[in-house]
């Protein structure tokens, strides 16, 4: 892994589930299990199969809404809504955290394929919503998801962020590619949780996950800030 310099970076851009809290926590199984019944209810299947169609989505497309909207048309507000309408108290906030993310010297945003409510949500229960400047959600972007390019490209263009003074930080391996190749540092925020439930491809990354794409990796957000900052 590369040495980091934290006088190089001017733009601090995070992803939002899995990696401003820990992808060990039982927080995403609640939307998790709202997806499956909403399309369950959407697509009149039964619950078993609904739960096939959302990870096959999720897979193909980088988000199981994506795959409905692509696939059937679905109006994604109604969507967003329900599955993000969710009990926030299986989320412990960190008391480190919000004191790691305000020492950063430059811009600090989220962008999610979630909605900016539900970062809205999330990151004021953890205590760090308002020390960001920008919000990305996914119906900022068309409802165009990570891993595909144009999201990037777009987030960069409407925050004025050049990539060669940016770091990323996701739980997705596959979210840090395009970053990478565009010219900012790398950050993946590992799981020891069991994500065997989840497609391959989308799973939160383990401690063992490795790609070349890949500067830097932490189970502990709060702590790698506070060491490399």
């Amino acid at each position: 892994m590369p040495n980091f310099d934290a006088s190089q970076i001017n733009h601090w851009i995070f992803d939002l589930d899995n990696t401003l809290y820990s992808g060990d926590a039982a927080f995403f199984s609640q939307i998790d299990k709202k997806m499956t019944l909403f399309i369950s209810d959407y697509l009149g299947l039964e619950p078993l199969d609904a739960r096939k169609i959302q990870k096959q989505y999720l897979a193909e497309y980088g988000t199981s809404l994506s795959g409905l909207m692509a696939v059937h048309g679905m109006d994604p507000a109604p969507f967003l809504d329900f599955v993000h309408d969710v009990d926030l108290s299986p989320l412990t906030p960190c008391n480190e955290l919000p004191k790691a993310i305000e020492a950063l010297e430059g811009k600090k945003y989220i962008f999610t394929n979630g909605s900016k409510k539900h970062a809205e949500n999330v990151g004021t229960h953890l205590g760090v919503f308002h020390l960001f400047d920008g919000v990305y959600g996914i119906e900022d972007v068309n409802y165009i998801p990570k891993p595909q390019r144009s999201p990037y490209i777009k987030f960069c263009d409407v925050f004025d962020i050049d990539p060669d003074k940016a770091i990323m930080f996701e739980d997705s391996v596959r979210n840090l590619e395009v970053p990478k190749f565009m010219g900012m540092e790398t950050v993946l925020v590992t799981s020891n949780a069991d994500w065997h439930h989840e497609p391959k491809e989308t799973r939160p990354a383990s401690a063992t996950t490795d790609a070349p794409w890949v500067d830097h990796k932490t189970s502990d957000l709060s702590a790698w800030l506070r060491d490399n900052t």
